[in-house]
């Protein structure tokens, strides 16, 4: 098997980091610190490419060299086929990975995101739900190694959260996190209700990618902004002045908003990123031949065609609809573990360049 050839092509990979690097020494280069950065970033993606690349063909050398060491005396080869074995999962784990995000082509596949959740219909239930969901998406984003946090919250009424949105920071953070767009229902036995009868739940889930590097020009005549005082139920996510911040763009009638700094500025700040994410979102629905997959996974969203179904009651199963994919782990999936749906999804929907 060639590793260095084909999709694989470590000359190629090298020739575009030569390119990327001429540009870093023309005049002015610093100067538009977006490009910038977005330059050294692809340096940085490409040079990953060819250590794994080359890590992973030094462990295939390694690996062929100790098939050529076994003998037919068994006490002799028991260490070598030990460590055949182990470098066999290490050589494993660097081509699942490269394979992963290969998948992760779009542009828009490495950029931060907003993650959004909303809880359906259904008051205490479906605000617990929502905020189930929020530990195991949280959980799951520190298993990736990305960098988190709130940027709005609206409380449930009684327990859990109604809304919630997190700016999520890492590489190719919305390639992994796009697959979770959707309608997400649990069945469970209601620890609410004192029938102790079945209930269904749902909430919702989407996911942006950021926008700050897109040339998304919104012009201030086309926004209302309102100030207001944060709800909730205290701690935290709620403060005594008039801090929050929604904004509403006109033409589209799109709305965003951030309440959980104490800064109005910051607030402001905040709403203004989620606004330009969800117009640039618009843009690149309305290019269909560049966002195939996520228009794919924007048909599933409605509350009649959920995406990933979490039973806890009367049996324990996780099935996610559009792969197939399921597992009887629930208590795995609810701490976060999620990356066999996410692999399941990209390997379905995704396309390898």
């Amino acid at each position: 098997m060639s590793i260095s050839g084909g999709i694989f092509d470590i000359e190629k990979f090298k020739n575009e980091i030569s390119k990327l690097e001429e540009e870093t020494l023309k005049e002015g280069f610093y100067s538009d610190k977006e490009k910038t950065q977005s330059i050294f970033s692809e340096i940085s993606r490409k040079k990953y490419w060819i250590e794994s690349i080359r890590n992973a063909s030094e462990l295939k050398k390694d690996i062929d060299d100790l098939f050529d060491m076994l003998s037919e005396d068994e006490s002799e080869s028991k260490d070598i086929i030990s460590e055949i074995k182990s470098s066999f999962l290490s050589f494993k784990t660097i081509i699942e990975e490269l394979e992963l995000k290969g998948m992760l082509s779009a542009p828009e596949d490495k950029k931060d995101c907003l993650f959004t959740i909303h809880s359906g219909s259904g008051g205490t239930e479906a605000q617990d739900w929502a905020n189930i969901l929020l530990r195991m998406f949280t959980r799951f984003f520190d298993t990736m190694g990305f960098k988190w946090e709130e940027v709005d919250f609206l409380q449930g009424d009684t327990v859990g959260v109604k809304s919630v949105t997190i700016e999520v920071k890492g590489e190719y953070a919305y390639g992994f996190l796009k697959s979770e767009t959707g309608v997400h229902r649990l069945i469970r036995i209601s620890p609410f209700d004192a029938a102790h009868k079945r209930h269904t739940s749902f909430a919702s889930v989407y996911v942006l990618p950021e926008a700050d590097d897109i040339e998304i020009t919104v012009d201030t005549q086309d926004l209302r902004i309102d100030t207001y005082r944060s709800s909730g139920a205290g701690g935290q996510h709620v403060n005594k002045t008039d801090s929050a911040v929604r904004i509403t763009h006109i033409p589209s009638g799109i709305v965003a908003q951030s309440q959980n700094q104490r800064s109005q500025i910051i607030n402001k700040e905040a709403a203004m990123k989620m606004l330009k994410a969800r117009l640039y979102q618009q843009k690149i629905e309305e290019e269909k031949t560049k966002m195939a997959q996520l228009e794919d996974a924007k048909k599933d969203i409605s509350w009649g065609s959920q995406i990933r179904t979490y039973t806890f009651q009367p049996y324990n199963l996780v099935k996610d609809h559009r792969t197939g994919l399921e597992t009887g782990n629930v208590n795995a999936v609810m701490d976060g573990d999620l990356i066999k749906f996410v692999r399941g999804y990209l390997i379905k929907f995704g396309k390898f360049e």
